[in-house]
């Protein structure tokens, strides 16, 4: 332990005086930054019933990371970003929900997927090896958040690592909690994921020219012998004016195989309305051939007893896993002074024989006790409908799956929130 402490407060001292010789010439800086959001949340409708937990990302994810900007001249600057994501509660780099690996009952149930009750033990193998993957940064990577590095030109940034991607950046700009709390409209669409959220291994060209800002992204999947397996484009724009904003984005990503898979267009608008500001968001989501499903076959055919039945298995697990859904939020943020708060409905409409609609709504409220701390009070019901089967979560977690089709959700978190 002592030899760790030394250990540390060596690291320390050196990014320190880095930061400090750097900033002393007045070309370039490094900084370390972050963020810890804890609290306790209540949530009914588990598997579990009502469950409280401690638990960190209530509003945004627990973070912290080192920036460095160096000015090369001539409208030139250089720009890395590392960002890694902890967990305030456990000290933990990742987590899974409350349902653990649980899958809803439309995805791992033989007769929900169509096929003959006979079957069940193939699909619950299946199930499982599927729902061991639910969750945020298992493979507990160090800096799973972001990590890339950027050159800043008079015609526009140019970015390579690990970053967000436009259709997210659109879908937050738009998004009344800006993604933040079990009231974001993302929270609607966690299990199967509906939104690739950042992406590795891209390349990305940014533009801002007076109120226009504009991204376009390409990302690899490396995947060997499969140029277009798991690749991801993307685009953004938006325009901000006076007391009003409107603009789009879109991601589309191939599948393992190459093939056309999550595809997310979203359009969405700003305009403040008396003393605060009204939001709306529209967005579709398709995916004809989703990621992850074509080992399925293989896996089941080493066991003699569901090898006959692999490819039938595997088809209807490609069937269930397929979406195509709207998505819709309003809703409206007032601040005034100290005190801010924001109300809004969301809704999916789910286009699938499924037909696993939902909708939720709820209020947020924020007391700022200074420019970096704030306590946060966050409502939401969620009401599922038909086979939908979600159950709320965070901004740093998954809700997982709730205890029944059609089992109505509330979420009640009470958190601290300091950036550092």
């Amino acid at each position: 332990m002592k030899k760790m402490r030394i250990l540390s407060a060596a690291m320390f001292g050196c990014v320190s005086s880095l930061a400090m010789a750097q900033t002393a010439v007045g070309t370039s800086s490094v900084t370390m930054y972050g963020l810890v959001d804890v609290g306790v949340n209540r949530v009914t409708g588990t598997p579990a019933g009502a469950v409280t937990n401690i638990t960190s990302g209530n509003m945004e994810g627990s973070r912290f990371g080192f920036k460095g900007n160096e000015d090369l001249g001539g409208g030139y600057r250089a720009i890395f970003t590392l960002e890694s994501r902890f967990e305030a509660d456990t000290g933990s780099v990742s987590n899974r929900p409350v349902s653990g690996g649980r899958l809803p009952d439309r995805l791992s149930t033989a007769s929900s997927l169509g096929l003959p009750t006979a079957l069940q033990p193939a699909v619950s193998a299946v199930a499982a090896q599927l729902g061991a993957s639910v969750g945020v940064n298992l493979g507990s990577n160090i800096f799973d958040r972001q990590v890339f590095a950027e050159l800043v030109t008079p015609f526009g940034a140019f970015t390579a690592g690990r970053q967000y991607t436009p259709g997210y950046q659109a879908s937050t700009a738009f998004d009344v909690m800006k993604t933040q709390s079990s009231l974001a409209l993302g929270q609607l669409v966690a299990i199967p994921a509906s939104f690739d959220i950042r992406v590795s291994n891209s390349l990305q060209y940014g533009l801002k020219l007076n109120g226009l800002t504009a991204t376009a992204m390409y990302a690899a999947g490396e995947i060997a012998g499969r140029a277009n397996a798991g690749r991801l484009l993307g685009f953004m724009a938006m325009y901000q004016g006076n007391g009003y904003s409107f603009g789009g984005g879109y991601n589309t990503r191939n599948n393992e195989l190459g093939e056309k898979s999550l595809t997310s267009a979203i359009l969405g608008a700003t305009v403040d309305v008396g003393p605060g500001t009204l939001t709306g968001q529209f967005t579709t989501i398709k995916d004809d051939n989703p990621t992850g499903m074509s080992g399925i076959s293989a896996a089941l055919a080493g066991n003699p007893a569901t090898a006959p039945v692999a490819g039938l298995v595997q088809n209807a697990f490609i069937q269930g896993f397929r979406q195509d859904a709207r998505l819709f939020q309003v809703g409206y943020r007032i601040t005034s002074g100290v005190h801010t708060v924001a109300v809004a409905y969301n809704s999916m409409n789910d286009k699938r024989p499924f037909n696993a609609d939902r909708v939720s709504y709820g209020a947020a409220y924020t007391y700022a006790l200074s420019k970096r701390t704030d306590l946060n009070a966050v409502f939401t019901h969620l009401n599922n409908k038909n086979t939908s089967q979600d159950l709320l979560g965070g901004n740093g977690f998954l809700g997982g799956v709730a205890a029944k089709p059609g089992q109505d959700v509330n979420s009640l978190a009470l958190a601290i929130r300091h950036r550092f």
